[in-house]
This record gives structure tokens, C-alpha cells and sequence, in this order.
């Protein structure tokens, strides 16, 4: 079991030198972005097979260029290249690709998109392409993740997401008179009324041009300075509340959705109000648009408090400026609970070069393959004999990441969304961004987007 670490709340201002994809690195390792559609690729050597490798990640894909650096030279006729599709493109275009017969022959998904590619044939089975045993070197969590009910394994485990927590910017949060401490205690409460202490605080953190509170009767309702993120993030924000406040997103056996409940109206519509009513989080309108927004607005010093996992760590320490920490996200009615998530590499079926993608396979899921992934704190590797050097990696910077992981080890969780959501996203989050917009009140956004949902999964 990795050690974790227990340095202080706070951490100074870290400063992280994260392998960057710069030209240089581009040039020496093959690494090149692809926006949409199949990517653009230089002429291997005439000796060499080509096994492109798609993620949405450039500080993960830094770390591979490393690994498959050392693999290269191990297996001089592969030649490994790495494709970075922006998340916000990345599900849409390796669909297309996949349908054109021009996917990559390696891509990551998640556990909202990999059941269809398995269901329709369209991935390599792990367990007969590496054996079932190699399933024993990887985290269950994330095995047992991507492992559909007849048994059959569907990608090599990569990045373990622990749970969600709250970041925070310690010179705000001073210039406020808030001790960081209180914000692991901190609850929400329906509609904000009896035990809710994280809506004073959200209001204390956020300002106006003229410097007045969101608590003032004098803000003007547009702030300079955000207090919080909320918005339609499903991982970071409202999966959460929704589990907090007692309710959950599918049935029991994963075949409908069942989120217009009461449970959710109270989630919900306590989101919707930090926005739209109280005006501590960045406009719907923002956020929607770009999925990025409110990490922005923290690392550039305009947001007090992001919640959000630990996919945003490396990037909020290498362009952060100023003191931070993380502490606990806030408890709701049922509790603190969060979502958990891992991701996969999973194997094109097809793929030309099997035999040399089972062999990048093999590398990816072994020790030595995955440690870079940790190694400058990109993510934390599934690959169990790789996880330790995360953790030294972020002790060494001063970081505490113990919250991420202390809210899944302490209590409940509530399991990423499965392949029904993957297969509906596109009618439930138009629906949802409008709810945060306030074109749709929260009532007839849940009932109009699981009723669109279900009858879709009916098709």
C-alpha cells in the first residue's frame, strides 16, 4: 500500500517544473496535437512499425514521451507516437475515427465511453491480449471499473483519480480573515438555511469592483472575484452534491437514469442558486463555454476556493503564483461524498499491429512504463508498483494531496457514471447548462433530461 504524505495544509508557493510539449520535446519524441479527424503523422523508418497512443492530457503525455522513450530504445522497430486531443473534442472525434477505420491504436477512455466500443467489438480484451494475470499489478478500483458483467477487461488502468477537494487560495482567504481550517468543516445545507456554513464563506470570498462582499447589500452582483466554482461540471461539482444530499444518477444495474428526485432538486437547486442568485461562482454562461473557465480564474488569483480532483493538481502548481493548499470539499445533508474515476488505455480491435500494440499494452500497464506518469506528479498511476513516486513526488513539493484520498477512505462514495451516460451525454448536458443558465428552472431541467435520456437508452 503507497505511503501517503502528511506535510502541511498549506502549500507555499509551489513551484513545479512539469515536462512541457514543447517544440523541441515535439520534435525529439513524435509528439503531435491533433484538434479533430485522423491525426497527421510522419513517415516511420522503413524498419519501424508506427503505434499511436490518443489522450487528452499534455502533462500525462509529457510522462509517456518519457516512457516510451526507454521502450523505444528496448524495442528499436516501434516507433511510439502520442496524440493530444483537447477534451472537449477528444469523444467526438474518436468516435468519428473510429467509425472511418482511422483511430489510433491506442486511445484512453473513460468509464462513461468505453461500454459501447466493447459492446460493438471495437477494443482488444485485455485479459486474452496480456494474460489475466497482469491483472494483478493494476488498481482494483479501476479494473473492476472497466470490467463489463461477463468478466472481460477492456483497457489497461492508467491514471487513478481519488476523490474530489477543494483548493484554495491562501492570500484570499487571508485578506478575507478566513483560517484555512474552517474549510474542512464546512457544510451546505438546502436552499442554504439551518447548518450552512459554506454560503457565508463563498460570500465573504467574493468581491465586486468597488471591494464590496457578496454579503454586502452594496455588491453590485458582478464580481471581480469569485468565491467558488460551481457550474455544470459533473466529476467535480453536481455528481457530488447530488450523492451529498442522498440521491444518485443510475439504478442500481446501470440501465436508466434516476436523477429527477427530490434528492436532486435540493442539489441542484443550491448549485444553480450559488450562480444565478448569490453570485459567488463565475457565470453559466462562462463556464458552459469552456470547460477550463474556472480553473483559470484561481490560477490567475481571481477565485478563492475550486473544487475540483486531482486531474487539476499539476496544472494549478505550475501556474499558481501565489500561496495554496487543498483541504476537504464540503459535506452536504448525507455527508462528504464523492465520485472516484479512473481511466484506461484501451486497445484498437482494428488495429493493423497487434502483436506491437500488445507489446505498448504491456509497457503501459507494467511499473517501470507507468512510473513516469507519477514521477513529476502528472496523476496518480493505476499501475500499483508506480504510485509511490506520486506520492514522494507532491511530499516533496510541500503538497498535502491527503484530502483526495481521505474523502473516498473516510466515507461513501458514489461510482462514476457508467457506459449509459457516454451513450445520452449529448441530451443531458445541453439540458443541464441550460438549467445553469436559468433558461430551464432545476424542476423541469431534471425531469426534461432524464426523460430524454431514458428514451434514448429505449432506442
Amino acid at each position: 500500500m503507497p505511503k501517503r504524505p502528511s506535510s502541511a495544509l498549506i502549500a507555499g508557493s509551489v513551484c513545479v517544473t512539469i515536462v512541457a510539449a514543447s517544440a523541441l520535446g515535439i520534435t525529439a519524441f513524435g509528439l503531435s496535437t491533433s484538434g479533430r479527424g485522423a491525426p497527421v503523422r510522419p513517415t516511420p523508418e522503413p524498419d519501424q512499425t508506427t503505434v499511436t497512443v490518443r489522450v487528452w492530457d499534455d502533462t500525462v503525455a509529457a510522462g509517456y514521451e518519457q516512457a516510451f522513450e526507454t521502450f523505444e530504445r528496448d524495442n528499436p522497430d516501434i516507433d511510439v507516437e502520442v496524440d493530444v486531443v483537447p477534451y472537449d473534442q477528444y469523444f467526438d472525434s474518436l468516435a468519428a475515427d473510429v467509425d472511418a477505420g482511422t483511430a489510433d491504436d491506442i486511445f484512453w477512455l473513460n468509464s462513461s465511453n468505453y461500454t459501447g466500443y466493447a459492446d460493438d467489438g471495437q477494443l482488444l480484451d485485455i485479459d486474452r491480449v496480456l494474460g489475466t494475470t497482469a491483472r494483478a499489478a493494476w488498481s482494483p478500483a479501476v479494473v473492476d471499473q472497466f470490467t463489463t458483467e461477463d468478466g472481460h477487461l477492456w483497457g489497461v488502468p492508467q491514471l487513478s483519480d481519488g476523490g474530489i477537494a477543494l483548493y484554495y487560495n491562501a492570500d484570499l482567504l487571508d485578506a478575507a480573515g478566513i483560517d484555512p481550517a474552517v474549510l474542512d468543516d464546512l457544510s451546505w445545507a438546502p436552499g442554504g438555511g439551518e447548518g450552512d456554513t459554506l454560503l457565508p464563506v463563498l460570500e465573504a470570498l467574493t468581491r465586486d469592483a468597488a471591494g464590496h462582499t457578496a454579503a454586502d447589500p452594496a455588491f453590485d452582483g458582478t464580481p471581480v472575484q469569485y468565491g467558488y466554482n460551481a457550474g455544470n461540471d459533473l466529476q467535480a461539482i453536481w455528481l457530488d452534491y447530488l450523492a451529498s444530499a442522498g440521491g444518485s444518477l443510475e439504478n442500481e444495474d446501470s440501465s436508466a437514469f434516476v436523477f429527477d428526485s427530490e434528492e436532486a432538486r435540493v442539489a441542484f437547486q443550491y448549485l444553480v442558486d450559488l450562480v444565478q442568485v448569490h453570485r459567488v461562482a463565475p457565470p453559466a454562461a462562462s463556464t458552459n463555454e469552456h470547460a477550463d473557465f474556472s480553473r483559470d480564474q484561481f490560477t490567475s488569483g481571481t477565485m478563492a476556493l475550486f473544487q475540483s480532483g486531482l486531474y487539476n493538481l499539476s496544472p494549478i502548481a505550475s501556474t499558481a503564483d501565489f500561496d495554496w493548499g487543498v483541504a476537504r470539499m464540503p459535506a452536504g445533508p448525507d455527508g462528504r461524498v464523492s465520485v472516484t474515476n479512473g481511466i484506461v488505455a484501451a486497445g484498437n480491435a482494428a488495429t493493423p499491429h497487434r502483436d506491437d500494440t500488445a507489446k505498448v499494452l504491456a509497457w503501459l500497464g507494467s511499473s517501470d512504463g507507468a512510473r513516469h506518469i507519477g514521477a513529476q506528479g502528472a496523476a496518480v498511476p493505476a499501475v500499483i508498483g508506480a504510485q509511490q513516486v506520486y506520492y514522494d513526488y507532491w511530499e516533496g513539493e510541500g503538497v498535502d494531496v491527503s484530502p483526495f484520498f481521505d474523502v473516498i477512505d473516510d466515507g461513501p462514495t458514489i461510482a462514476a457514471p457508467t457506459g449509459i451516460y457516454g451513450r445520452t451525454q449529448s441530451v443531458i448536458e445541453p439540458t443541464f447548462d441550460d438549467m445553469f443558465t436559468g433558461r430551464l428552472s432545476v424542476a423541469d431541467a431534471l425531469t426534461k433530461a432524464q426523460t430524454d435520456a431514458n428514451a434514448l437508452l429505449d432506442d
